[in-house]
């Protein structure tokens, strides 16, 4: 009885130790499952604050969720300096590898795009695709800036051949061992700009062991290069027909983390893709220079209608929305608040119009206003506005100071309908006869006082010809003061 009692006991053990370890199995296995996965972000079309954020969040999830790899599959033409950088610091600091992907076919990573792939872990492109054009806007092509020397006469070009054809060659050697330097009439700011953004890809190259002398030439020169070339340049790591070619390629690669080096287990990961959240979407739409622009006006507008109509609430609370969302816009966009504050005066002095008679000035000098200061409203050359917004918002504005200015002076040309001007030659009727000159007249179903420097006998028609106090000053309707006012009119 005593051995079965045991034995029952034995077995019961052993399948608690069997629960026990199948639990302790599974839940290894489930999280092995949960760490082999690439989360994949796409970057398609200029990089802005939207992107940035989007990618900022991405990457946190990735570490959150302990993911083995990031994607960024990348298709840009460049975008804003300050979103750049602040995916750069992200990518850097990462603790999850990072590998940018130029993808599809026909994509390319120019300007901001370059820096990002030479930032990341792993620098990646699909076969038809292309970087570089590096060189950061704002100073490219400034107007008044000449980019050769000013032309020598005939003589001066004859006399100095032989010795220019010397010195061509001893230059041409000279190049190649020098960087490039800045272009001819750029001025110390876009220089300062220009030797920043060198040494920023140049630092990134060497972090991770690419080509840094080119790298230098898409910043200064604005070079390109197709991905064959720069995979045989040293540019990047790998051409990869698709995402799992990719992950088959740099699959046990060792990259350079933030603190110390990583070998990449990239086989048989599971990619998921991340979409834009509601918070990406809406930032990339308000962050539009466009929609903020449009956002503004209907803010300050709205706000206006508001003030000079109390009570109607609805003008009020949607320019309050619109503005607040254009604040939020400008606060992450490149706004010269020089531009903002021209806006601004524009649409007062417009609005002025209405209100001091200036003869047009006050009107046509904030549409001039408003015109300059949206065209510098933004300080990056990729994100303008639109000219032909800006011209219809103005036409819109000007079309509407115009309309106030003429219902101002219809209402000013109008007959006064109220008020004491408003007696001025009407007619009533004697009540009594008048006796020192004063008595009583029916006018405008009233019964007033009256006075007269003529005689007025009861039931005469008068005319009001002024008025002081309550006291009205009436002449009697004569076929001689008809007369006499016919001739004077």
């Amino acid at each position: 009885m005593g051995a079965n009692r045991y034995a029952r006991m034995f077995r019961l053990g052993v399948w608690a130790l069997l629960l026990i370890l199948g639990a302790v199995l599974a839940f290894a296995a489930t999280g092995e499952d949960r760490q082999r996965t690439a989360l994949l972000l796409d970057i398609d079309g200029a990089i802005g604050p939207a992107t940035s954020d989007y990618v900022v969040r991405g990457l946190k999830q990735a570490r959150d969720e302990g993911a083995e790899l990031v994607i960024l599959r990348m298709d840009t033409p460049g975008g804003l300096d300050t979103a750049m950088r602040e995916m750069i610091k992200e990518i850097l600091s990462s603790p999850v590898p990072v590998a940018t992907y130029v993808a599809p076919a026909g994509s390319r990573a120019a300007s901001a795009g370059t820096y990002i792939l030479y930032a990341s872990h792993i620098a990646a492109m699909a076969p038809a695709t292309n970087l570089g054009s590096a060189t950061p806007v704002a100073i490219g092509g400034m107007p008044g800036m000449p980019d050769e020397q000013p032309p020598r006469d005939d003589r001066s070009r004859d006399r100095d051949d032989k010795e220019t054809r010397d010195k061509e060659a001893e230059a041409d050697d000279a190049a190649e061992e020098r960087p490039a330097e800045p272009r001819r009439g750029t001025s110390p700011m876009e220089r300062k700009v220009l030797e920043d953004a060198v040494a920023y890809i140049k630092g990134l190259a060497e972090r991770h062991g690419r080509n840094a002398e080119w790298a230098e030439q898409a910043v200064r020169e604005a070079v390109n290069l197709t991905y064959s070339e720069a995979l045989a340049l040293n540019v990047i790591d790998v051409v990869a027909e698709s995402v799992e070619d990719l992950l088959k390629q740099i699959h046990g690669r060792t990259v350079k983390m933030d603190v110390g080096t990583r070998v990449l287990n990239t086989e048989n990961l599971q990619v998921i893709q991340v979409e834009p959240d509601w918070r990406s979407r809406l930032l990339s739409v308000i962050t539009n220079p466009n929609i903020a622009y449009i956002l503004m006006m209907v803010g300050i507008y709205g706000i206006i209608f508001e003030l000079a109509n109390p009570g109607n609430i609805f003008p009020g609370v949607v320019g309050a929305i619109c503005l607040v969302l254009a604040l939020y816009a400008f606060q992450v966009l490149p706004i010269n608040y020089a531009g903002l504050a021209l806006i601004i005066l524009g649409v007062v002095l417009m609005i002025a119009e209405a209100f001091v008679p200036s003869f047009g000035i006050l009107g046509f000098g904030g549409i001039a206003a408003f015109v300059v200061g949206s065209i510098i409203l933004m300080d990056e050359a990729t994100l303008n506005i639109s000219i032909p917004l800006i011209g219809g918002t103005a036409l819109v504005s000007a079309a509407f100071f115009i309309w106030v200015l003429s219902r101002l002076v219809r209402i000013r040309r109008r007959k006064v309908e109220t008020g004491q001007e408003e007696l001025i030659g009407m007619e009533g009727t004697a009540l009594e006869e008048f006796s020192a000159n004063r008595g009583r007249v029916w006018l405008h179903s009233e019964s007033w006082s009256a006075e007269s420097a003529l005689p007025v006998s009861k039931g005469d028609a008068v005319r009001v010809i002024g008025m002081k106090g309550l006291q009205l000053k009436v002449e009697p309707i004569t076929e001689h003061t008809e007369t006499h006012k016919g001739a004077a009119t």
